[in-house]
C-alpha cells in the first residue's frame, strides 16, 4: 500500500483544521471526574510512581479525548442513549507520524481488534497515534485518523502519503447505543487536537466513557513508575481501557475485594476486553518492548482477571528513546539498547504500573445509567477501605 484514493484525500480536505477547528463534540457533558484515585484510599500499591503517576510522565507522550455521553432510557438505535468516546494516545506529540517509535505488540486473547497490529510486528515501528474507541467504532476512527495524518502533515520521509494507523477496541453495548455508530470523524479529529502532555482524566471519558470493568464502572486508567537511579532512573508508564473481568475475580492489594462485595453483579460470563499501552523512554528495541507487552498480562492478573475466552486483551508497548531510528535518509542508524540481563525492573515497574491503573480506572469514577436503563454501580471507596483495614492492608 503506497497510495491513497481520492476519497480518502477529500475526506482528509474536509477535516482539515481550519474547517474543523479542534472543539468538543456537542452532546450532553461528561460526569464530573472524581479527583480521587486509587493511592488516596491507602491501597498499598508497589514501587515509585512518576510525578503525575500517569502515562504522561514519559516525556513527549500526549494524550487526548473525545467523550459522547447524552440520552437516557430505552435503546433506541441510532439514537441513543450514548455513553462512548475516543481516546488518542502520540508517542511523541505532534511528531509521531514524523518520527516513528519502536514498538512491540502482544496478544493474550485475540477476541477483539487492534489494527496496524501487523505492521508492528513486521516493521518493529508504531508510526503514528494509538486509538482506542469502542467495538463498532473501529473503522470510523481507522479512516479519520488517516484522514487528521494526510491534513496535519506532508508525505512521509519515502515520499509517500499514507498510513496504517493502530486503533483498538473494547465493547461498550451494556451502556451504549453502540450500533447507533455516533462517534463521527470529527470526535477522532477533536481527540487528536486536544491531546498534550501533563495530568490527565481518568474514569469514564474518551473511550472508556461505556465500560465495565469487573462488574463496576470501569474505563480509562493510568499509572507510572520510576526506576532507581542504579536501574538506569527510566520511566514506564500504562494507559488502560478496562472492560473485564467477573466480580468474584476481583484483587485489589491482594484481597479478594469482588467476594467481599457482590451486591448488584450484573453478568453470568466473561464478556469483556482490555486495551493496554505501555510506554517507556527506556532505550529498547522492538524484540525488547515485545517482552514488556507481554509483562501487561502479569499487572492484569494481579487484579484477578483470567483473560477469559470472550475477552480481547490486546497490548502494545513503546519506547520514546532513539528518535530518529526510522529515518531512511542515512544508509544506518546507530541506536542505544538496554541488555536483556537487566530489564528485570523495567518488567517490575510495567507491571506495577498496569495493575495500579487498572484500579485506577475504576476508583477515578462514578456509577452509570445507560441504554434501556442498565446500571452500573462504581467502586464503593468506603468499602475497600474497610477490606483494606479488615486485612492488614491500609497504607
Amino acid at each position: 500500500m503506497n497510495s491513497i484514493s481520492p476519497r480518502l484525500i477529500l475526506l482528509a480536505l474536509l477535516l482539515s483544521p481550519p474547517l474543523l477547528p479542534a472543539r468538543e463534540p456537542q452532546t450532553s457533558p461528561a460526569p464530573s471526574q472524581q479527583t480521587i484515585r486509587a493511592r488516596t484510599l491507602g491501597i498499598p500499591f508497589d514501587g515509585t510512581p512518576g510525578p503525575l503517576n500517569a502515562i504522561t510522565d514519559i516525556t513527549g507522550v500526549e494524550v487526548g479525548y473525545a467523550t459522547l455521553i447524552s440520552g437516557e432510557g430505552k435503546l433506541e438505535v441510532g439514537k441513543g442513549p450514548v455513553r462512548t468516546g475516543v481516546t488518542a494516545i502520540l508517542p511523541r506529540g505532534r511528531r509521531s507520524f514524523d518520527d516513528p517509535v519502536y514498538a512491540g505488540y502482544f496478544s493474550l486473547n485475540g477476541n477483539g481488534e487492534m489494527t496496524g497490529a501487523a505492521w508492528i510486528e513486521e516493521s518493529g515501528f508504531l508510526e503514528g497515534p494509538v486509538m482506542i474507541t469502542n467495538t463498532h467504532s473501529v473503522g470510523v476512527v481507522r479512516d479519520a485518523t488517516i484522514a487528521w495524518r494526510v491534513a496535519q502533515a506532508g508525505p512521509d520521509p519515502t515520499g509517500f502519503s499514507w498510513s496504517l494507523p493502530v486503533v483498538a477496541e473494547t465493547w461498550d453495548g451494556y451502556l451504549n447505543d453502540i450500533n447507533g455508530f455516533h462517534i463521527k470523524p470529527e470526535h477522532v479529529v477533536n481527540a487528536l487536537n486536544t491531546a498534550k502532555p501533563g495530568a490527565m482524566a481518568e474514569g469514564s471519558i474518551g473511550g472508556g466513557t461505556g465500560m465495565v470493568s469487573f462488574e463496576f464502572k470501569g474505563g480509562t486508567g493510568t499509572a507510572s513508575r520510576v526506576l532507581d537511579k542504579k536501574s538506569g532512573g527510566y520511566v514506564v508508564g500504562a494507559l488502560v481501557q478496562a472492560n473485564c473481568g467477573r466480580r468474584e475475580q476481583l484483587m485489589i492489594a491482594g484481597i479478594p475485594v469482588g467476594r467481599e462485595i457482590t451486591e448488584n453483579a450484573l453478568f453470568k460470563q466473561e464478556a469483556g476486553s482490555i486495551i493496554i499501552v505501555v510506554a517507556t523512554n527506556a532505550p529498547l528495541l522492538p524484540h525488547q518492548l515485545k517482552r514488556l507487552a507481554r509483562r501487561a498480562s502479569l499487572g492484569l492478573a494481579r487484579t484477578g482477571s483470567v483473560s477469559g475466552n470472550g475477552s480481547g486483551d490486546l497490548f502494545v508497548a513503546f519506547s520514546t528513546a532513539n528518535t530518529g531510528a526510522a529515518d531512511p535518509a542515512e544508509p544506518t542508524h546507530s541506536v542505544t539498547t538496554v541488555p536483556n540481563d537487566r530489564m528485570d525492573p523495567i518488567f517490575t515497574a510495567t507491571v506495577q504500573s498496569v495493575e495500579e491503573a487498572i484500579i485506577n480506572a475504576m476508583v477515578a469514577n462514578q456509577g452509570m445509567t445507560g441504554r434501556d436503563n442498565h446500571r452500573v454501580d462504581s467502586l464503593p471507596h468506603d468499602r475497600v477501605r474497610e477490606l483494606l483495614k479488615k486485612y492488614n492492608r491500609l497504607r
